[in-house]
């Protein structure tokens, strides 16, 4: 019997989880993806604290309307990008969360990377 798509990722997740984590210096840009949004936050795991997050939750409210599709994904990583300059990082640790890399997480870390975050 084949697992839901969610459940073979949440397998995924720990094999990337085990390679890669965040500092204050470079921390992990961690991306979501639900059904309406894609989410992405900058996480310091050695205080555990969440640096930064947007997402398309969060840019809607700015007027535009946003779906989860790869547009969105990209002005997503720009923001993410946008928020960390601020906060002075310029470099972090990519994690798919389990997702693979494609379509609208490769969008995302494009967009990230376009707007001068370096991963």
């Amino acid at each position: 019997m084949s697992k839901s798509k969610n459940a073979q990722r949440l397998r995924r997740k720990p094999r990337i989880r085990k390679k890669i984590s965040g500092t204050e210096a470079r921390p992990r840009l961690v991306v979501f993806r639900s059904n309406q949004h894609i989410y992405a936050q900058l996480v310091d795991d050695v205080n555990g604290v969440t640096l930064a997050s947007t997402s398309t939750q969060v840019l809607n409210k700015d007027g535009e309307s946003l779906k989860a599709n790869k547009d969105s994904a990209a002005k997503v990583g720009k923001a993410i990008a946008e928020v960390a300059q601020a906060k002075k990082i310029e470099t972090v640790v990519f994690d798919r969360n389990g997702y693979i890399y494609h379509g609208k997480v490769k969008a995302l870390a494009d967009g990230a990377r376009e707007a001068g975050l370096k991963f």
